[in-house]
């Protein structure tokens, strides 16, 4: 915001994302006026929409082509208001959709933001951190209450196929076990490793599960009522706390975190990453880098194309170093 006013831009916010562009065209004007003090704060202050019109994801590699008069439609609105640039705000389907922009001759820059941090091309999203806080804030707060009832304690966070917020936040919460999508799990496995914790003295196991996690030779747990786009994943923290019940006979509950991970303040290295990544798309602008996405890569802010980050899901390495990290000061993985 603040850059692009020091070039003299008029900053235009479309309410609800991309459903703004079309009719009834809704937006507004963005000053240094009504947008100081919002640093602090998650979310957004002109809404999303991620179920609407623009809808361009299906599943996991699957690209559902917007269709073309509501293309045409958002093109004929940025040209009546005499848009010259337009930036994309989101993950791999706000992209995806900003790909398809792009590929009409809409001159489109994207910025990565998803809790997820599962988009090739940049070593980190903005609002990753945050929700991996968010994670190792609950496992702070479980720790007291499972050891306190000599319980385990399973916590369910997001991560559709990727596991980065459960890894990165169940090492930095203490967690015990960390169960990802990249590395299918054995509940025999699981449950041998729980009773042999809690029968040599421990006083609470601590297991956090991605929503995608997937016992070995079986699918995702997905909930009933989506009716558009992604299937809505969740559950298995409730599967894997009822099969280590039934094997171990120990107590075990259950706690989702949802939707407490995308909200609250934002951590300091995402209030930075953001502002970095706001005068990085002004930047691509200035220099006409259409098609492009601002990335953080060794430290620094750079750009790729938005097609080569939302190409492939970024998976957690199973032999990678954070799960080698992880194995080496004893969580397990459920294998």
């Amino acid at each position: 915001m603040a850059s692009a006013h020091t070039l003299g831009w008029e900053v235009l916010g479309f309410i609800d994302g991309y459903e703004g562009l079309l009719s009834p065209v809704n937006y507004k004007i963005l000053t240094l006026e009504n947008t100081q003090g919002i640093m602090p704060s998650g979310g957004t202050i002109i809404g999303t929409t991620n179920r609407g019109r623009f809808v361009a994801k299906q599943g996991l590699g699957e690209k559902a082509l917007i269709p073309q008069p509501i293309i045409d439609e958002a093109k004929k609105t940025l040209q009546d208001l005499g848009v010259r640039a337009l930036i994309c705000i989101g993950g791999d389907g706000s992209l995806t959709t900003a790909d398809q922009l792009f590929e009409n001759g809409v001159s489109v820059v994207g910025v990565p933001k998803t809790i997820d941090n599962d988009l090739s091309a940049t070593a980190t999203t903005f609002g990753f951190d945050s929700a991996v806080q968010c994670v190792a804030d609950a496992l702070d707060r479980l720790h007291t209450t499972a050891a306190s009832h000599k319980r385990v304690m399973v916590l369910e966070v997001m991560g559709r196929h990727a596991g980065w917020i459960a890894l990165y936040g169940g090492l930095a919460g203490g967690a015990d076990v960390i169960l990802i999508p990249e590395i299918p799990f054995s509940y025999e496995r699981l449950a041998a490793h729980v009773e042999k914790r809690m029968s040599s003295g421990a006083a609470s196991t601590l297991i956090v599960a991605a929503e995608g996690a997937s016992p070995m030779g079986q699918g995702v747990s997905t909930l009933e009522g989506a009716t558009k786009g992604e299937v809505r994943l969740g559950g298995i923290g409730a599967q894997v706390a009822y099969e280590i019940g039934e094997r171990t006979k120990r107590e075990t509950r259950t706690v989702v975190l949802g939707h407490l991970q995308r909200g609250g303040a934002p951590t300091t290295q995402d209030r930075n990453l953001g502002t970095r990544f706001g005068v990085g798309a002004v930047q691509l602008i200035q220099e006409k880098k259409f098609g492009c996405m601002v990335s953080y890569l060794n430290y620094q802010i750079g750009a790729v194309t938005i097609k080569e980050a939302v190409g492939q899901i970024k998976h957690v390495p199973p032999d990678g170093q954070m799960v080698v990290t992880a194995k080496a000061v004893g969580i397990n993985f459920g294998t």
